[in-house]
């Protein structure tokens, strides 16, 4: 019975083998769809992204989005994230800190993982500050070229920077430009002051390698030359027309000189008649102004005394100038006048033809 119920229902065309047909696919489809769905609800519950994050030594503290979150391992820590933006904060030693922004995605992982070294430093001695010294003279007179020399105690390697500047407006920098000595030239600067100051520097921009110094040297004025007279001409004086001749070349440099005057010493001889040196004055200045048209204010006679022969002296002086000195050599008690004629010559006889 069992065996032939078996056979039958193995025909082909049987409507047994149709419905089991029928049922397996049901059942199929059944299953397929509750795996599918069973599929879809597990990845709808995934709400989070992960950070892992690890550090080389451990035992940093943590922090995400500012809250502590105990400290780091050498073993990887695994950190569940909302999705969005977060701040990671792993603070190290020595009050250093490091610090990044992630995105978080939901369903990914950001992996972290640092190795921290303590950074070596190595303590050099700077060279800066240092010492700036300016060398310069006291005085100087107006004229003079003034050195100003540094004294730069750098002990760095790099080259250093010269820049001079010099004061007042009127003194000028000759030579030294960009070096450790200059020279100034302080002409037209006298009872002035005349300052260098010098801004040194080695190029690296640090405000303590920056150095600056300053002298100054007081110029002293020139002194004008004094104003002296000159003397102009000096002769035996024999005859008088040899002495006018030297007073017409007198009344020709008085012309071209109208701020000059002139002063004549006359000096008597050690036998000349009395009054000698008085009447020779006389005589000049009535040449001179009469005969040659000297203002009589420019001329000044002054009786000189005695000197071996009649001697005249002449001498141009500038306004302000300090009149010359007469210079006798012959001591009046040394004198010895020529008699006076007690009486007149006699006529001399006509020649005889």
């Amino acid at each position: 019975m069992n065996r032939k119920t078996f056979v039958v229902a193995m025909r082909p065309n049987s409507k047994l083998i149709k419905v089991a047909v029928t049922v397996l696919i049901a059942m199929t489809f059944a299953l397929v769809s509750t795996s599918g769905t069973a599929y879809a609800a597990k990845k709808k519950k995934v709400k989070y992204g992960q950070i892992e994050i690890s550090t080389n030594p451990g035992g940093f503290p943590l922090k995400i989005d500012g809250q502590a979150q105990g400290d780091t391992s050498q073993t990887v820590r695994v950190i569940e994230l909302e999705p969005g933006h977060h701040n990671l904060e792993i603070l190290l030693p020595g009050g250093g800190r490091w610090v990044r922004d992630f995105d978080i995605e939901r369903g990914r992982k950001v992996c972290v993982n640092l190795n921290y070294h303590p950074k070596k430093f190595t303590v050099t001695t700077s060279p800066c500050p240092y010492p700036v010294n300016i060398s310069a003279p006291v005085s100087v007179n107006d004229g003079d070229l003034i050195t100003f020399t540094s004294d730069v105690a750098y002990s760095g390697s790099k080259p250093l920077n010269y820049t001079w500047t010099v004061s007042p407006a009127g003194a000028r920098i000759v030579s030294g430009t960009g070096t450790a000595t200059i020279t100034v030239d302080s002409t037209g600067l006298g009872s002035q002051r005349v300052s260098a100051t010098l801004v040194v520097d080695d190029g690296s921009g640090d405000a303590m390698c920056r150095q600056n110094a300053q002298a100054s040297t007081t110029v002293v004025g020139r002194i004008p030359p004094p104003v002296e007279c000159k003397s102009f001409d000096q002769f035996l004086s024999v005859a008088f027309d040899d002495d006018k001749a030297r007073f017409d070349n007198l009344a020709i440099t008085l012309q071209n000189s109208p701020d000059t005057t002139a002063y004549i010493i006359i000096y008597a001889g050690r036998s000349s008649r009395t009054g000698q040196a008085d009447m020779l004055g006389r005589r000049s200045m009535d040449y001179l102004t009469t005969a040659r048209g000297v203002d009589g204010q420019r001329i000044v006679i002054i009786n000189g005394g005695y000197r071996d022969a009649d001697f005249i002296e002449i001498w141009i002086c500038p306004p302000g100038a300090k009149p010359p000195q007469p210079t006798p050599t012959v001591q009046p008690g040394d004198v010895q006048p020529a008699r006076e004629r007690t009486r007149p010559r006699k006529p001399r006889r006509p020649r005889s033809e």
